[in-house]
């Protein structure tokens, strides 16, 4: 038996060794505490790893989370992570059929290139001049409200304070994001590419009332400060190696294919019962911190489990021979796939595809948007396939919520996929299948995950990718002094599943990490 196991007592045991599990870890261990992280799977990383998922093939890909914009620079200062990003100088492409013929919107390459395309597309300076105010105002909140992620959870009247612009807290925090779409910008195209950061991992509509759609655009255009998505070099698995061994170096025991079972706790003093490869064991600790959705956490200490929010989105992987050509000539594929290739995400189409599942059907377009990792950070290919010119393509799928895989996920999946694929190969002059590498055994380099895929592999409840609906980042009735309190005094959530959660960000597990800390005395 490993000297780690058996009836031990430590100051923390994190249950769960995703990027949150190892900040929190990493934090406590390089304070003094003595820390061991249980892992369920054979490796730490949880969704934030790299793998090579084709047979025979050296290509390293983001398998699940592929983008960093959350993730603070107070994380990787504090704890000397040796971890990279890179801007993309291409923002987004969004390709369109106008009067007959190919044409589309490519955002970024500079102000006079964007404001160019935007007059191309729609005949005039009003959509540019409205996109450029209305993202000044999200760049304004982005500025006051990221740096509060990593502080005590404020209320909402001094995170409006803090904001202090009437209009953005009204446009963001208030009334539905469609209202403000539909105010500002009069193109369905420019709308729905506005609409989509409100959809990524979220199943709603631009009008919800409940605002589950301003939540997620609040946090895809808040990061560092400025709401850019950057490329982590390496791959996300880069991120996480590097977190595992900041935890390890201070200290840390990280422990694998250690399943938690039980948490026991009086408040002061709690158990963890854990299976190992020769049955069971028991840590003790002053404090467990879990790094797993509010379903977990309610099944580990018996509890009521809350209402599980189901996922909405379809994840693909890809490995192309070279990227397919595309049928607007005007653009090189190698700017429009370096940033977000957005298919079928016209602002009607959204809704049409949002309609058609909300009443149980599969979109017949289904919104999907793409980017290539490999233009921007060529390292996660072998030498040999970046000489022969590979490339990598992720796609994210919206508005296909777990519901719709129950009938059969395998078949399901496969319909979804051949849709979702042909609606891209619209806007290409080539079929993508011509496109495609093959592995070591002759299959194309293709895989798709469902919800259904997410909670079977990484246990997320009904596939949700931030564990719960997203939640407002100030406090609210129950929420705790810093949004990872549980209702057991030692217990706290660490996972995305807590108040400013979601994301690769780190944030979730070093606020946990501030919290025991501060209860304990630094």
């Amino acid at each position: 038996m490993p000297a780690h196991e058996g009836n031990r007592t430590y100051d923390a045991v994190v249950v769960g060794g995703g990027h949150n599990g190892l900040v929190a870890a990493a934090y406590l261990a390089r304070a003094g505490r003595s820390v061991l992280v249980l892992e369920r799977l054979e490796h730490t990383g949880g969704a934030a790893v790299s793998t090579r998922p084709f047979a025979g093939v050296d290509a390293r890909l983001s398998r699940y989370s592929y983008l960093v914009s959350l993730l603070p620079k107070k994380i990787v200062r504090d704890l000397g992570l040796d971890f990279r990003v890179r801007t993309r100088n291409v923002s987004s492409y969004t390709p369109v059929e106008r009067d007959g013929g190919p044409t589309g919107l490519l955002v970024g390459g500079g102000e006079r290139r964007t404001r160019e395309a935007f007059a191309r597309l729609t005949g005039g300076e009003g959509e540019y001049e409205a996109w450029r105010r209305f993202y000044g105002m999200t760049a304004h909140v982005a500025q006051r409200v990221f740096p509060t992620l990593t502080e005590p959870l404020p209320t909402r009247d001094e995170l409006r304070g803090r904001i202090d612009d009437a209009d953005a807290w009204r446009t963001l925090f208030e009334e539905p994001i469609g209202t403000a779409i539909e105010d500002r910008f009069g193109d369905d195209l420019v709308r729905g590419v506005v609409l989509t950061d409100a959809l990524i991992g979220t199943f709603a509509d631009a009008h919800d009332p409940a605002l589950a759609q301003n939540r997620c655009f609040l946090y895809h255009v808040i990061g560092g400060g400025t709401g850019a998505w950057d490329v982590p070099v390496g791959g996300m698995g880069a991120l996480t190696d590097a977190l595992a061994a900041a935890a390890r170096d201070a200290g840390a025991v990280l422990a694998t294919g250690r399943e938690a079972l039980r948490i026991d706790t009086d408040g002061r003093t709690a158990e963890v019962t854990y299976r190992t490869a020769d049955g069971e064991a028991v840590a003790t600790a002053r404090h467990v911190l879990v790094n797993a959705s509010p379903q977990e956490l309610a099944a580990l200490t018996g509890d009521e489990p809350p209402a599980a929010a189901e996922g909405a989105q379809l994840k693909v992987n890809m490995l192309l021979t070279r990227l397919p050509r595309l049928r607007d000539e005007t653009v090189d594929p190698r700017e429009a796939f370096a940033g977000t290739f957005h298919v079928a995400e016209g602002y009607e189409q959204l809704a049409t595809a949002h309609a058609q599942a909300a009443a149980g059907e599969l979109p017949a377009a289904p919104p999907s948007e793409i980017y290539c990792h490999s233009l921007t950070d060529p390292t996660i290919l072998g030498p040999d396939l970046v000489e022969q010119g590979y490339q990598t393509l992720t796609l994210f799928g919206l508005h296909t919520p777990a519901r719709l895989f129950d009938r059969d996920n395998d078949v399901v999946r496969a319909e979804l996929l051949k849709s979702t694929l042909a609606q891209l190969d619209a806007h290409l002059a080539e079929p993508l299948a011509d496109c495609l590498a093959t592995d070591a055994d002759g299959r194309p380099c293709i895989e798709a995950k469902t919800p259904l895929d997410l909670e079977r592999d990484l246990r997320l409840p009904g596939g949700n990718i931030f564990h719960r609906e997203l939640a407002w980042p100030y406090a609210q009735e129950g929420t705790g002094r810093w949004g990872v309190e549980t209702r057991h005094a030692n217990v706290l959530l660490c996972g995305a599943g807590a108040v400013r959660g979601g994301g690769v960000s780190g944030v979730p597990g070093h606020n946990a990490a501030m919290a025991v800390l501060e209860e304990s005395g630094g």
